[in-house]
């Protein structure tokens, strides 16, 4: 049994997994974890991927287990445990096929991006210099999404394509890490224009701590960083933000070069307005790993926030955008 009353909720981790990250996540009351399975992979490559995630299951199930529905999320926070969630950031493992999207939904996928960073058959990313918006194939693919239950992400999508998917989901979407492009303006924060689209719509964001997206980056103060998380609440609304702290921990540099060049350029790209060569940037002294996400939930107390806002903010609201995305058992 957890020591805090309520589940904590991350929507995207990117750590080099092992015991001692599990550890640490149910150390930290952790009880739910978006967990990146796909940056380029193609479906085959995608499912190899599944295949190692059941061998971590199976070797440690007093620790993670698999997360297709809300109720998971409870059972994993009244066991101490943490449920895992399957997500990509790329479209690549449906190709150019768009019936393997229900199969990617049946073999456990809950999050899919529209892009990442670069234009995609389906939508363009945000480190494009033309937005021209969602594809003819994206129109198609986002229908087909909503039908089977497998959630629309646009964290690494340009601002036009993001407010069309807004607007053409029949479902509500997510933005799982990003913050506000007007606290720091890098290219993967999101305007006030898609921060209010996204809350009228009822989609969620989740809050990055990836010190690229944080005002003054590694440096950022905890005391900034809640201050921008009430501003945020202030347009959005308390109910429709969380965490997505974009945790990376544990990867070696090389892993960054992976994420920004995949398979497609053989030139190095930096990304993120860096000039060096790519590598992981440090954490903010105060979110290190698991374990410092009730330092955050202190933070947001002293901000002002009441204990139910708090609660919401940790874990509530991605629960009930779990229960209304993933009804009973995942199933679509």
């Amino acid at each position: 049994m957890r020591s805090n009353s309520f589940p904590i909720v991350d929507a995207l981790q990117y750590s080099n997994w092992s015991e001692t990250v599990f550890c640490q996540m149910n150390e930290g009351g952790v009880a739910a974890v978006h967990v990146t399975i796909c940056y380029h992979e193609d479906f085959r490559e995608m499912v190899e991927n599944i295949i190692a995630w059941n061998r971590l299951f199976e070797a440690y199930p007093d620790l993670i287990i698999p997360g297709r529905s809300g109720d998971d999320v409870r059972r994993a926070h009244a066991e101490g445990s943490t449920a895992i969630f399957f997500g990509f950031q790329n479209c690549s493992p449906i190709e150019d096929d768009i019936g393997l999207v229900e199969v990617c939904r049946q073999l456990g996928a809950c999050f899919m991006q529209l892009s990442y960073n670069n234009q995609s058959l389906l939508a363009t990313g945000c480190y494009e210099s033309e937005d021209p918006g969602i594809t003819r194939m994206g129109r198609q693919v986002i229908r087909e999404m909503n039908r089977v239950g497998l959630v629309v992400d646009m964290s690494h999508s340009a601002e036009r394509s993001t407010l069309e998917a807004i607007e053409i989901s029949e479902r509500p979407i997510a933005i799982t890490h990003a913050n506000p492009h007007a606290w720091h303006p890098a290219l993967r924060n999101k305007s006030d224009t898609v921060l209010k689209a996204l809350a009228e719509s009822g989609g969620m964001l989740g809050f990055s701590i990836y010190p690229h997206h944080l005002k003054d980056g590694s440096a950022c103060t905890l005391d900034e960083f809640c201050a921008m998380v009430a501003r945020t609440a202030e347009v959005m609304g308390v109910g429709q933000i969380g965490f997505g702290s974009d945790l990376c921990q544990n990867q070696p540099d090389s892993v960054v070069a992976w994420m920004r060049n995949g398979t497609w350029t053989r030139d190095t790209d930096y990304g993120e307005g860096t000039i060096s060569a790519p590598g992981f940037p440090d954490q903010p002294s105060w979110f290190c790993d698991n374990r410092d996400f009730p330092r955050i939930i202190d933070g947001l107390r002293r901000v002002g926030f009441t204990g139910d806002d708090v609660a919401r903010i940790a874990g509530g609201n991605w629960l009930d955008f779990f229960d209304r995305s993933f009804p009973g058992s995942g199933a679509p």
